[in-house]
């Protein structure tokens, strides 16, 4: 009776430690992304959303990825390098994954009409990767719902060469007019 005891006891301590470690994990991560709020938002908005990206229900891969080149210099944000530097390797998987998990906030209603979607053959080779309702796969961002002036700079940043870390985007916003790239950032951030 003792050993069923002893068994039995041991193996509620084994499981209530396999079952606490998450628990514990999950705090530690969130006490990590507190200061993510400061700029991006403790409900999911941006304080400045004409600047900020939406991070709240992102694509996993892509904030890896992002977070990676913020540390490793190849995408140039002062703000973003020392935030991204201060988060340990090993976390930046954890990290990305917590705001994954977040839902997409709601975003206001535009007081305008939804602009007209841009011609298919100008807007086809982004829903190659960013998928037919522009809400992102892997390794592509949602795209849909951001702002306008967000996707505008980010567009106009790779067609410039001032944003280098994706190999494919120069290539096709360079393809694009000024005119397209304004179409496209007003269409997509009214989805």
């Amino acid at each position: 009776m003792f050993k069923n005891l002893l068994s039995t006891f041991s193996g509620a301590v084994v499981m209530f430690a396999v079952v606490a470690v998450p628990a514990n994990a999950q705090d530690e991560i969130e006490a990590k992304v507190q200061a993510c709020g400061a700029c991006h938002g403790q409900n999911g908005q941006p304080l400045d959303p004409k600047s900020m990206p939406i991070i709240w229900g992102q694509q996993q891969s892509y904030l890896v990825k992002q977070l990676h080149d913020f540390r490793a210099g190849d995408r140039a944000s002062p703000i973003m390098a020392a935030m991204a530097k201060n988060i340990q390797q090993d976390d930046l998987r954890k990290v990305a994954a917590y705001f994954a998990g977040k839902p997409w906030p709601a975003t206001p209603a535009a007081a305008d009409a939804a602009p007209a979607a841009p011609p298919e053959e100008k807007i086809a080779v982004c829903r190659a990767c960013h998928q037919k309702n522009f809400e992102g796969g892997a390794p592509a961002p949602r795209l849909a719902g951001l702002s306008y002036e967000y996707l505008l700079k980010a567009m106009n940043g790779f067609a410039d060469d001032e944003r280098t870390n994706n190999l494919d985007m120069p290539k096709l916003m360079k393809a694009l007019t000024p005119a397209d790239r304004e179409a496209i950032a007003h269409y997509l951030s009214a989805l």
